[in-house]
């Protein structure tokens, strides 16, 4: 075995003394990095010589509370389905209520509400009838999907159907087009 012809370094051997030195090197980084924090990122799209900010989050209608246009009599109306979406486009959600009156017995029909609250309001106003209750349905299934509120209603095929009973399943489809709720029939749909 050859000898180095370089005699050895001292500082080669590691001693206490070292870890200390980087354990302290090693927080004071650590420390550091905590304080020095990047600015907080915003989600700004530049569209042209001018940027503007993306609206602010808007909470859905809650349907509670709301004065539905629904006569109960001594007893008072019920939301028994809610659901939320942007249907008219207006970066806005609006919500949908199936409403009807808290009867002690039977079928009560259902109503379909159209919720929205504009940019200052603060009550939720009702602004579209989907399905009025003087027309004998009942909702079964319902959903806002992709901009349009689809349902399943049940309804009867004549006034002397039980109201336990419905004999007919209709399925419909509201999107907004030209300022209204227009009605159609998804594909698929069949009455029974």
């Amino acid at each position: 075995m050859q000898q180095s012809a370089v005699p050895e370094l001292a500082h080669t051997h590691t001693r206490p003394i070292h870890w200390l030195a980087t354990a302290t090197a090693l927080a004071g980084v650590v420390a550091l990095s905590s304080v020095l924090q990047p600015d907080a990122a915003n989600a700004v799209q530049a569209s042209g010589p001018q940027s503007r900010t993306a609206p602010a989050a808007v909470a859905a209608p809650d349907p509670e509370g709301v004065d539905f246009p629904l006569e109960c009599g001594p007893v008072k109306a019920i939301v028994v389905k809610k659901a939320s979406g942007d249907l008219d486009g207006d970066g806005r959600p609006e919500t949908v209520a199936v409403v009807h009156c808290d009867a002690p017995m039977g079928t009560p029909p259902d109503g379909v509400y159209v919720l929205t609250r504009g940019t200052d309001d603060k009550q939720p106003r009702v602004v579209a009838t989907l399905v009025d209750p003087k027309d004998r349905q009942t909702v079964s299934e319902f959903a806002v999907r992709e901009g349009a509120v689809v349902a399943t209603l049940l309804g009867y095929s004549a006034a002397d159907v039980p109201s336990c009973c419905p004999d007919v399943t209709d399925r419909a489809k509201w999107k907004w087009d030209n300022g209204a709720f227009v009605r159609s029939t998804p594909a698929g749909a069949q009455s029974i």
